[in-house]
């Protein structure tokens, strides 16, 4: 899509009639509607809509469009959150020692198909800086542990703060966040802004060694998850999953081998849905409009 567009995500209380009332709030400012997905939870009452349309033509500035939908918002008693097509966020990436995601999501964004910038990457060992900085990211080394993890998740919100980051992606970074650091960059709401690949096929084997668990189990499935962040250790909502067939002749080494594919492809599906605005969560799952 080579105009520019506006993309208007909208959770609110379900009831008649919020399709004419979204898609008309668009018409009545000359857009032209491109995309429009809509989902009713009768069980929980909520209604989720997210409607993408054309700005050339509009009839309200960009400055203008926040304001009003806020207002549209309010009427309806929802959330909502608008955002722009050729606007590339700032992201920053946690990494630790293991580098296939960080170079996954680094060469995605170069070629254009991750529509974001990495001007920080953040790690808790210093391997992985000149990968970083071949990709003209800053890399930052915040060692952690038990004793100084207050002090260093108060140096990472420093850092995002100066950056501007707008989305933290946890590629392979092998450290928990606490709900501190969640509470101050990432309050709860329906639009989380904290993502986390887990090589296991969630809900299956969370926490650590998730392939030696799987091997030790016999699985014929292995697979890798991209989630949001949530207090709840790998228990946050799921945005993408990928999976790879494993065979009796598999040892450890070789799930390890197999599930890293799939979580390069889980992640950089995961964040590129989040990027373009198709993931909604309510009732700690996800609704995704891809």
């Amino acid at each position: 899509m080579t105009t520019a567009t506006a993309i208007l995500q909208m959770i609110c209380p379900d009831k008649p009639g919020l399709v004419r009332e979204l898609s008309g709030w668009v018409a009545a400012n000359g857009g032209n509607i491109v995309h429009a997905d809509h989902h009713s939870d009768q069980g929980a009452g909520l209604f989720l809509s997210r409607i993408e349309w054309q700005l050339e033509g509009f009839g309200l500035p960009r400055e203008a469009i926040c304001p009003t939908a806020s207002a549209l918002a309010e009427r309806l008693g929802g959330q909502y959150k608008v955002n722009f097509s050729d606007v590339r966020p700032p992201v920053a990436i946690f990494v630790s020692k293991q580098d296939h995601c960080l170079l996954d999501l680094l060469w995605r964004t170069r070629t254009g198909e991750l529509p974001m910038q990495v001007p920080l990457v953040i790690s808790n060992h210093p391997d992985l800086g000149a990968l970083a900085e071949e990709f003209g990211a800053r890399f930052a080394h915040v060692p952690i542990s038990a004793a100084n993890r207050e002090e260093a998740e108060a140096r990472h919100l420093e850092l995002l703060a100066e950056h501007g980051i707008e989305l933290v992606i946890l590629a392979k970074y092998m450290q928990v966040l606490t709900p501190a650091f969640l509470d101050s960059f990432d309050p709860p709401d329906a639009f989380h802004r904290v993502i986390n690949i887990h090589h296991s096929f969630l809900p299956a084997f969370q926490g650590a060694q998730p392939y030696h668990r799987a091997w030790e189990r016999g699985v014929k499935l292995i697979g890798a998850t991209g989630h949001y962040v949530t207090e709840q250790l790998d228990g946050g909502p799921i945005i993408a999953q990928s999976t790879v067939p494993v065979g009796h002749r598999d040892e450890v080494p070789d799930l390890i081998r197999l599930g890293r594919d799939c979580e390069r492809l889980a992640l950089a599906r995961a964040v590129r849905l989040h990027l373009k605005r198709q993931v909604m969560v309510y009732r700690g799952r996800t609704a995704v409009f891809a």
